[in-house]
């Protein structure tokens, strides 16, 4: 796999070599036809985890943004407004995270989302302990993560 990532960066610089343009979007469209490239000419291979992790980084990718932009955006309203709309809770989250990689990454994740902190992980590593600062609803919060940040980490992960 990795040999297959730096055949895409090597196309990717071949490209803006060629257009004579470097910029990121260039760059970036140059790895976006050297993924499809290699995809074409590797259909009939055995080996095909970084065509299907690829995607899943950059979904990852841009789900994490998303969600970082939303909380920023949050927690920005509710310090110029007058009044607060905070709503602190501390939550039990129960992982599907197995190893210290896994659960190092997800709680990283979690806390560079603003508005919420890793508290502490439980001694037999099955549980986070996350200090949120908008909870409304206990439940739909461990829905959240577990159906956003984690499955997608762990997918890109594993």
């Amino acid at each position: 796999m990795a040999k297959q990532f730096l055949m895409n960066l090597l196309l990717a610089f071949i490209w803006v070599a060629l257009t004579g343009a470097l910029y990121y979007s260039n760059f970036l469209f140059g790895f976006g036809v050297g993924f499809f490239l290699m995809w074409v000419m590797n259909r009939g291979g055995t080996d095909d985890r970084y065509f299907t992790r690829v995607p899943k980084v950059i979904g990852f990718f841009l789900y994490f943004v998303y969600e970082m932009v939303k909380a920023n955006i949050q927690v920005a309203y509710d310090v110029i407004t007058p009044k607060y709309f905070m709503k602190p809770g501390i939550v039990k989250y129960p992982m599907n995270a197995k190893t210290d990689f896994e659960i190092n990454m997800l709680s990283t994740v979690i806390s560079l989302t603003p508005g919420t902190l890793i508290i502490d992980v439980s001694e037999d590593r099955k549980v986070l302990y996350i200090h949120v600062m908008y909870l409304r609803d206990k439940e739909q919060f461990i829905r959240q993560i577990k159906d956003g940040f984690e499955r997608r980490l762990l997918e890109v992960i594993r």
